[in-house]
C-alpha cells in the first residue's frame, strides 16, 4: 500500500490546527455519511466520517479492513488542520485512479477533520483508470453528501464568577449575545463557563464587567470551534 503525502513536516497536529483556523471557519461532516456505488459487477462502498487526528484516521481505516476482509482495495484521503494536512492512497489501484480522485471531493467541498475510505469489491471486468476515477469520486462524494457538512467557528472559553443575584441578572443578557453556558458550579459564588464566537469576545467581556458593576471579570481560558449558533 502506498500512502501519498501531500504535506510537508508534520509537526504538532494540534498547534498547526491552531494556527490554521483560529481565524477562520471550517466545514466538517455533520454525521457518518455511507454510499454504494456499482459499475459492471465491482462495489464501491464510500464511508465519510469526522476525525480529530491522524491516528484517529488510520484506526478507523484498519476497522474497515477487518469489516470487508474479502475486498480487493480499501483506498481512502483526509484533510485536516485547515487543510494542512492532506493524505490519500491509492492501495494497489493504478496511481492517482482512486486516492487523488477522494481526495479532490475533499477539496471541492473544502471538508476538514475529514476522512472518506472507498472499499472496491472487484467485479472482474477491468474499469480502466478513467472508469476507477469516475467510480471512487462518485462513491466519494455521495457518502460525503450523505454525511452532510456544518460549519464551524472558532469560539473564545471564558470563565467568571458571579455573585447570584449578579448571574441572575446577567444569564440571559450573555445568552442573547450569543454565549453559549457549558457549565454553572454554584457554590460561595456561581462559576461560569462560556464558549463565546470570537468576534463577539470583547463585548461579551465588556458586558460582564458592566452587568456587576466590576465585580466579575471574565478570563478567556482557551478556544474552540463550534458549530455556528442560529
Amino acid at each position: 500500500m502506498t500512502v501519498q503525502d501531500t504535506a510537508g513536516e508534520k509537526g504538532s497536529l494540534r498547534s498547526e490546527e491552531q494556527r490554521l483556523t483560529a481565524d477562520r471557519e471550517m466545514k466538517v461532516p455533520a454525521g457518518t455519511g455511507r454510499s454504494v456505488y456499482t459499475d459492471r459487477r465491482s462495489e464501491f462502498i464510500g464511508l465519510a466520517v469526522r476525525i480529530n487526528s491522524e491516528e484517529e484516521a488510520a484506526a478507523i481505516i484498519e476497522s474497515v479492513r477487518k469489516e470487508h476482509p474479502g475486498a480487493r482495495h480499501v483506498c481512502y484521503a483526509y484533510r485536516l488542520a485547515g487543510g494542512g494536512v492532506r493524505r490519500y492512497s491509492d492501495d494497489g489501484e493504478p496511481q492517482g485512479s482512486a486516492g487523488r480522485p477522494i481526495l479532490e471531493v475533499l477539496d471541492r467541498n473544502a471538508a476538514d477533520m475529514a476522512l472518506i475510505v472507498v472499499t472496491r469489491y472487484f467485479g472482474g471486468i477491468l474499469l480502466g483508470t478513467g472508469g476507477l476515477v469516475r467510480a471512487y469520486s462518485s462513491a466519494a462524494s455521495a457518502a460525503l453528501e450523505d454525511a452532510g457538512l456544518v460549519t464551524l467557528i472558532p469560539f473564545s472559553t471564558l470563565r467568571a464568577v458571579f455573585e447570584y443575584a449578579d448571574w441572575s441578572r446577567a444569564e440571559q443578557p450573555l445568552r442573547r449575545c450569543g454565549a453559549v453556558v457549558r457549565r454553572a458550579e454554584y457554590g460561595s459564588g456561581v462559576t461560569v463557563c462560556l464558549s463565546v464566537p470570537e468576534a463577539g469576545t470583547e463585548r461579551v467581556s465588556a458586558l460582564i464587567t458592566e452587568m456587576t458593576a466590576g465585580r466579575s471579570r471574565a478570563e478567556i481560558t482557551g478556544w474552540e470551534l463550534l458549530p455556528r449558533q442560529p
